[in-house]
């Protein structure tokens, strides 16, 4: 099997792929790539607590690899430290890095792009299936996840915090893409198939910050 990353957002996406790419057997997941903002030690735009990723990253059996970026970071910076992580993933025996995507043609060219000098091969295990069938074929399987960022611009600000279940999915307003892929919400998966146990967690404060609505979760 080819050794590869999978790059982890903690959100159900990355989550699913994870789960996709165990059941095909042609790859075996050695790290979760996760870029944290090092100012305020949480995962870029989803805002999930490192402690959280880390429990998340013990619970799938995979080991996390953070990625640490200054706030605020320029495109640049983010590069450097990408690279880097790449850099060490050859040296390693990686051969490919997953991608969570589902039909941003923009994201995944930029995603080919600066790998093509890496020699890593983009995978993208989820492209193009049909949002609405995914999400709901993940709530299905037993895949559970809590919304903790969301664009008030796009989707209510009473979604943050809501577990992603079938009644969430159906009271979702017309125009936003259910599994959120143009920015609409952000989550972190608790549990599911990829799981070795579920994580017991708990939604906290929920604050408005720069323009968007946060859900801290904490562990219980």
């Amino acid at each position: 099997m080819k050794r590869i990353l999978l790059a982890w957002s903690s959100g159900k996406d990355s989550a699913w792929a994870l789960h996709v790419l165990r059941q095909g057997g042609d790859y075996e997941v050695v790290g979760l790539l996760t870029t944290f903002n090092a100012a305020f030690d949480r995962v870029a735009m989803h805002a999930v607590r490192r402690q959280l990723v880390e429990a998340q990253a013990a619970a799938v059996g995979v080991p996390l690899w953070p990625v640490y970026i200054p706030w605020p970071c320029s495109n640049e910076v983010y590069e450097r430290q990408m690279t880097a992580a790449c850099e060490r993933a050859v040296k390693e025996g990686v051969e490919a890095i997953a991608f969570g995507d589902l039909f941003l043609e923009d994201v995944r060219a930029y995603r080919e792009r600066n790998l093509a000098p890496t020699g890593l091969t983009p995978l993208f295990p989820l492209w193009k299936i049909p949002t609405d069938k995914l999400v709901r074929e993940m709530i299905a399987a037993g895949q559970r996840a809590v919304i903790t960022c969301v664009d008030p611009a796009k989707l209510g600000c009473e979604f943050a915090g809501r577990e992603i279940d079938l009644a969430l999915v159906d009271a979702l307003p017309e125009g936003v893409d259910p599994c959120a892929e143009n920015g609409e919400f952000h989550s972190f998966a608790f549990a599911g198939p990829q799981f070795l146990r579920p994580l017991d967690i708990c939604v906290g404060e929920i604050v408005d910050r720069d323009g968007f609505v946060f859900a801290d979760v904490t562990l219980a």
